[in-house]
């Protein structure tokens, strides 16, 4: 009873808009093949929903609680079975590792309990907890996401290989879009992003820097100005970050 909660990295994101307190997007969505969490339900008596792993995280706030607590499923097995989460990626890192977690969990839940909920159900409820934990849900290893994070559609991406560099930054996601919000909003330009949704990832860097890819990267640099000085040059940066990477 054990599954993988992969990374993602964001190969583009641009903001598209703003509606009732969130931001829309137009976003890539790479799964990140060699970095994962891992999430396992394993045997024990426990008189509430008990997760390890995740530190001092209280588990009313824990993404993986406020899932199980979304799918809405009468069921006596958390209380013979605790879950387990062996951690490998950071958090505030743009790399979505509590949405993931909270994808596969979803996944793996409902597989092993048979619950026999469809992805796209799933993937709704999910969407109640987290704008990226849609896209866990679903699994693809490419997707363009849009909307408010709740579209999801494969994309069949040119392959390639994704070298990570993970400074020891952490970056507060609604800090990042509340200085986006505050600083770039007006700025945005959507006819310069027509068409991404159609091309490779490897195709859109190549026409684009880092700030030009994703809207973000500016909003992060200046709540964290110390981005700057780590920034590797020619690199991407992923989500909100700070993770920055590169596609070969």
């Amino acid at each position: 009873m054990t599954i993988k909660a992969h990374a993602k990295i964001n190969t583009f994101l641009k903001i598209t808009g703003h509606k009732n307190g969130y931001h829309t997007l137009l976003s890539r969505f790479i799964k990140v093949p060699h970095l994962y969490d891992i999430i396992s339900f394993e045997p024990q008596e426990c008189e509430e929903f008990t997760i390890e792993g995740c530190g001092d995280v209280p588990i009313q706030s824990n993404t993986i609680y406020k899932s199980f607590l979304a799918m809405d499923t009468d069921t006596d097995f958390f209380k013979h079975h605790k879950v387990v989460v062996e951690k490998n990626i950071p958090s505030g890192a743009g790399l979505g590792g509590g949405s993931s977690d909270a994808g596969a969990f979803m996944r793996l839940f409902n597989e092993v309990c048979s619950l026999g909920i469809d992805t796209p159900t799933l993937a709704k409820m999910g969407s109640t907890v987290g704008a990226d934990i849609p896209f866990f849900v679903y699994d693809y290893d490419s997707a363009n996401v849009s909307g408010f994070g709740e579209v999801v559609e494969e994309f069949d991406d040119e392959p390639f290989e994704i070298e990570l560099f993970m400074p020891d930054i952490h970056c507060d996601t609604p800090l990042v879009y509340k200085t986006f919000r505050r600083e770039l909003f007006d700025k945005i330009e959507p006819t310069r992003f027509l068409g991404w949704e159609k091309l490779s990832s490897v195709e859109v860097l190549s026409k684009v820097d880092a700030v030009e890819a994703n809207d973000l990267y500016r909003a992060s640099l200046i709540a964290y100005p110390k981005l700057q000085e780590v920034a590797p040059k020619d690199w991407y940066f992923s989500g909100s970050g700070s993770t920055f990477f590169k596609i070969k």
